[in-house]
């Protein structure tokens, strides 16, 4: 029976993170190397990547990253082929890139809404099959979808983000489809719903839903750096071994209430 520790190691795991240049992306990142898997990031652009690249690699990580649309399926592909050029396979996937969108849903233009779908559903699937191409061939993976617990419920007097609820409520669907198409093929496939964290996305809401978190949510703040991490790593790693088509919701408890 392995030992606790072995259950988390990730050595000789190769992670794609993507949206992991900044934020909980890169949170996600710093602790799958911590573990000791080697990492290929993604992100939109060059002057988010190079410099959480050069952080990762001053704390003697093993990382390489591409710019790249999660969008764009041949952008998708070369992040893939690159990391198995580099590394050799891929283990995990974490489909953590997202965008949104703030309008009332009867005044969203449909470019605006055509470009949240696109990124945060379309591209998850995208990385998750080109991803699972390489899996397949050695029976093992773990893809871990970045969800949302907009996905879960919503909120009266809230931010009014049709698209992104919809996109981060289609990951969810998505995560049970893949899970049980390709658990017997030895892939898994989870989740994570977090509630508010202090993000480049979710700072200008924040002041919309902070009150009603402290009068809500059984642990009354919004999440701190940090606190999403070993989540990640869980499902990442044997210890979730058992674990498939699942959410785990990091909020604090709110959409238990």
């Amino acid at each position: 029976m392995a030992t606790v520790q072995q259950l988390f190691d990730l050595t000789g795991k190769v992670a794609i993170v993507t949206g992991g240049s900044r934020g909980l992306g890169l949170e996600i990142a710093d602790g799958l190397a911590q573990a000791g898997a080697r990492l290929m990031l993604c992100a939109r652009r060059d002057a988010w990547l190079t410099p959480a690249l050069a952080e990762l690699r001053a704390a003697g990580y093993d990382v390489d990253g591409l710019v790249c649309d999660v969008a764009d399926p041949v952008q998708v592909q070369a992040v893939v082929d690159r990391a198995v050029a580099g590394f050799g396979k891929v283990d995990i996937l974490v489909n953590n890139a997202g965008v949104s969108w703030a309008d009332r849903p009867e005044a969203m233009a449909l470019d605006k809404w055509r470009m949240v779908i696109d990124t945060n559903l379309t591209g998850a699937f995208l990385f998750a099959q080109a991803a699972a191409r390489d899996m397949l061939l050695r029976q093992d993976g773990r893809i871990i979808n970045i969800s949302s617990i907009a996905g879960l419920f919503s909120l009266v007097g809230g931010p009014h983000y049709a698209a992104y609820a919809a996109s981060k409520a289609g990951l969810l669907g998505l995560t049970r489809e893949l899970a049980a198409t390709w658990g017997r093929q030895g892939i898994r496939v989870n989740a994570i719903a977090p509630g508010f964290f202090h993000s480049r996305l979710a700072d200008p809401v924040l002041p919309m839903v902070e009150g009603t978190i402290r009068a809500c949510s059984p642990i009354p703040r919004v999440g701190a750096a940090g606190e999403l991490k070993g989540t990640a790593l869980f499902l990442a790693s044997d210890a979730s071994s058992y674990i498939t088509g699942q959410t785990i919701a990091v909020d604090g408890g709110w959409s238990a209430t």
